[in-house]
């Protein structure tokens, strides 16, 4: 086991202080020379202790719920979807479990898996998450069809959706965020490598965002729009507990989640073309600090009655936030999201197409995208027929915003509930499922 050395810490810890109050001595000189080289002194403290805080930081593995549900922002999304071998039955899947289980439990906390030749490798946890999601399909292999849950199913089709089976369903996800590239790739491989004799990778989405959680910020982060992507998330345990937990229902569900995964394509060629007030008025938000065109702040409650010196809405109708809303008397849909942009080599695929690849002609620079970017949407709920689908539904029937995005992947699971530590091995990702089988 790799341990943080706490007595380093510490020493590390007074020597950052000394340097500081060095600092703050010599700044009383009045020479301008030595007020600069402590400035200086205390600008390379800063960031070093800042740099050693996100490689040593660990997000806790084991708990009521997965890690990698609640985290604010991470800088690299690493997801998998597997498909599992025709061998595989009920037996062979609780061992891919119980492995899987523990290979994540340590490389989260910093240790070696079992086997692994690569020690110095799992030295940068980096808030390293590794979170597990069963499709469908799952159920029947370990013979627990009657047991699904009935919103574990595709979403519904929608009109404007231009899916590709390349990013569609799978029998397992793995989602691996972390704060270092190096350390998700290095579990990602892992992962891959443990479970290769019972499944294989389908697909691979990868993403990234901001890592604020090195500085304790908790900002809400920023997509390929501009757009602050999530102000409107359950913020606290009483507000998970009412929107995202399953708390009902039978025991071996109870602390996990649905889980529906969006590939979103964003055309930015003609987004970029856009004014910004054309822009904030599809989304219904101002873009430097996110708050709706009605309020001054990120978190002001939009006022979707109010209207200009014309008389007409201040937040259009039709804008991706009011579309959002639920009608009068019905209540408001609440779900967790996660969303990383992505970027991929442009496709060149046409304007009027976007999502998919022309190989067929070559067409002038005016008639295709030169971005292939968008979204790995994530979104955790009780039950995504009761949230993530009716709410899509509306945008799909109409939304500003869809002048500009296309849904062309879409994946669902259920996402067990934590595990906790103990005896030589601990529990394990659906062990209360499998125990439900009998």
């Amino acid at each position: 086991m790799v341990e943080l050395d706490r007595r380093a810490l510490l020493v590390r810890g007074g020597l950052a202080s000394g340097i500081a109050a060095t600092g703050a001595i010599i700044a009383g000189c009045t020479t301008p020379e030595v007020k600069n080289a402590a400035a200086a002194n205390a600008a390379s403290t800063e960031q070093a202790d800042t740099e050693t805080f996100l490689k040593d930081a660990m997000v806790p593995f084991d708990g009521k719920h997965q890690a990698g549900i609640t985290a604010s922002s991470h800088a690299v999304l690493n997801l998998l979807g597997f498909n599992l071998k025709d061998t595989v039955g009920k037996k062979e899947f609780t061992n891919l479990m119980r492995l899987w289980t523990a290979d994540a439990r340590a490389l989260c906390t910093s240790e070696t898996p079992v086997g692994s030749l690569e020690p110095e490798m799992a030295d940068t946890p980096a808030n390293l998450t590794i979170t597990c999601g069963l499709g469908e399909r799952v159920f029947d292999v370990i013979g627990a069809s009657k047991l699904r849950p009935k919103w574990l199913r595709d979403v519904e089709a929608f009109d404007r959706d231009k899916l590709d089976p390349a990013w569609g369903q799978t029998d397992i996800v793995l989602q691996i965020c972390c704060d270092d590239p190096v350390t998700a790739g290095h579990a990602m491989r892992h992962m891959i490598r443990a479970g290769q004799d019972y499944a294989q990778v389908k697909w691979l989405q990868q993403g990234y965002g901001h890592a604020y959680g090195a500085g304790g910020k908790g900002d809400t982060p920023r997509n390929h729009f501009g757009q602050l992507d999530g102000t409107v998330n359950p913020r606290g345990d009483e507000e998970m507990d009412q929107q995202v937990w399953i708390d009902e229902g039978p025991q071996w569900a109870r602390g996990g989640t649905s889980m529906v995964v969006r590939r979103i394509r964003m055309n930015l060629d003609t987004w970029e073309k856009l004014d910004r007030k054309s822009r904030e008025n599809s989304i219904g938000r101002k873009l430097d600090n996110g708050a709706p065109l009605t309020g001054e702040e990120e978190f002001d409650k939009p006022d979707f009655d109010a209207v200009d010196k014309y008389g007409l809405p201040t937040i259009d109708r039709n804008s991706h936030i009011a579309r959002a809303q639920a009608p009068d008397g019905k209540p408001q849909e609440r779900m967790l999201r996660r969303a990383f942009n992505y970027d991929m080599q442009p496709d060149y695929a046409p304007i009027s197409e976007t999502g998919f690849v022309n190989d067929e002609e070559e067409l002038s620079g005016t008639d295709v995208q030169l971005s292939n970017s968008g979204l790995v949407f994530i979104c955790f709920q009780k039950d995504m027929t009761k949230v993530f689908e009716p709410m899509q539904r509306r945008m799909d029937e109409v939304d500003l915003l869809n002048e500009w995005i296309t849904h062309i992947g879409s994946a669902v699971y259920f996402v067990p509930p934590g595990v906790q530590s103990g005896g030589t091995t601990g529990t394990f990702w659906a062990e209360t499922l499998i125990d439900a089988v009998g």
